[in-house]
């Protein structure tokens, strides 16, 4: 059985439709592509696939939250690698298919207004948005970042100031007494911590390892933003405005603490360190520093 195709186009001067060529294709050779295609298609499925699992770019993962948006960047890295790797195809192919001939002289034929074609490319790109925006909010959810934020925080209930941002690990029902509480003051250019239990401000984050920590973070003047890396987690410190962030370090080691909101000429020097340590040698450099109780 063979297929006829008829390529017709438009006489702009007398209005009507000329054929300008016939060709003819068989029915294998129509499966014979579609087979070609299915191929293709597959295996740029399966190099995405495998590039995705076996190629990481983030640095290593040192807190509990570290592993589940791991899994986020994963599908992006994935459906991102799907479309450059077929469109990078797509446009070779064309480049060689589509090329003009020695023996073409004249352009080439002016195809506009393809309803299916236009359908597909919306359809298609809308439901991967979709999806990926589903999956992104279950990932913030399960980090923290849909919890209530005005729950009775030790750090926070001497007030009864509103909470305007933040991931939080501790839902209202849950007590945060056993917490690591610190308070963090940002400013043009520099973090300071301030342990309210030791009573004093340290310029480096030393915490014990496989403990919650409870931050809460304000500006002394510009928006700046707390990021660790390694942590997977970033928190913008607004003025006037306190923001939160928990977080449960899972590896010993000493990790960069960098301002990722642009915040004046010295913003790339904003940067301090968090010292992830095993619970007696934080408690070693916890009495060292903290100042003694004075009895009146």
């Amino acid at each position: 059985m063979n297929l006829n195709v008829f390529l017709l186009t438009k006489d702009a001067g007398l209005n009507k439709w000329n054929i300008l060529s016939i060709n003819t294709i068989s029915r294998d050779q129509l499966l014979n592509k579609n087979i070609y295609l299915i191929l293709i298609i597959s295996l740029v499925f399966a190099i995405s696939f495998w590039i995705g699992f076996n190629v990481n770019l983030l640095p290593a993962e040192a807190s509990i939250n570290a592993p589940i948006y791991d899994e986020l960047f994963k599908i992006l890295f994935i459906t991102g690698l799907i479309i450059f790797i077929g469109m990078t195809i797509a446009v070779i192919y064309s480049l060689f298919k589509f090329r003009k001939r020695n023996d073409q002289i004249g352009d080439g034929i002016a195809l506009e207004g393809n309803l299916s074609l236009e359908i597909v490319w919306t359809i298609i790109p809308s439901i991967i948005v979709l999806l990926i925006g589903l999956y992104s909010y279950n990932i913030y959810d399960r980090m923290g970042g849909m919890k209530e934020l005005n729950h009775n925080h030790e750090m926070m209930s001497s007030n009864s100031e509103k909470i305007w941002a933040g991931i939080s690990q501790t839902s209202d029902n849950e007590k945060a007494m056993n917490n690591l509480s610190i308070e963090v003051s940002a400013m043009q250019f520099a973090f300071l911590f301030n342990y309210p239990k030791g009573n004093f401000i340290s310029g480096e984050l030393h915490v014990p390892v496989d403990q919650k920590v409870s931050m809460k973070m304000e500006s002394k003047d510009v928006i700046h933003a707390f990021w660790v890396p390694e942590f997977r987690i970033k928190q913008d410190i607004i003025p006037g405005q306190p923001t939160i962030l928990n977080f449960t370090p899972t590896k010993v080691g000493k990790y960069p603490i960098i301002c990722a909101e642009l915040c004046g000429p010295y913003h790339g020097g904003m940067r301090a360190s968090i010292i992830v340590q095993e619970e007696s040698d934080y408690n070693e450099w916890f009495n060292k520093n903290k100042k003694p109780e004075v009895n009146l």
